[in-house]
């Protein structure tokens, strides 16, 4: 067997794989996050959030709805250097982001069942 026919074989089985593994997730919520920033932000929205009054305060003065934050936590980055990842009994991150040109730092509590959103600061640029 020639080093032609053997790339020939191994490019048909694998495009066959790719076809396969194509059928088999299609249409299934499959991500990979593997990074630490991308796993925290997914654990923390697949929990309950809870937002404080004075959170609802700050809310309504910046006249802003609960999509700033979920965006915030969708493409924001966490900033370790300033969380409390050993906090007893719930770690507490930063997550900083920007929504409509305004930097927005979160301070969100990430318990086992929920998530309590502590702060919310708003920087206009």
């Amino acid at each position: 067997m020639t080093l032609l026919q053997r790339i020939g074989y191994y490019l048909g089985g694998f495009s066959i794989g790719l076809i396969i593994l194509a059928f088999f997730l299609n249409g299934k919520k499959v991500s990979c996050s593997y990074g630490p920033d991308a796993r925290v932000l997914k654990n923390i929205k697949s929990k309950k959030l809870i937002y404080s009054e004075a959170i609802q305060l700050i809310m309504n003065e910046h006249q802003m709805d609960t999509s700033m934050i979920n965006h915030v936590l969708k493409k924001g980055d966490i900033n370790f250097s300033k969380s409390d990842t050993r906090h007893k009994p719930c770690a507490i991150y930063s997550i900083e982001g920007d929504f409509n040109e305004k930097d927005i730092i979160l301070s969100v509590e990430n318990c086992d069942s929920i998530a309590t959103l502590l702060n919310l600061s708003i920087k206009e640029e």
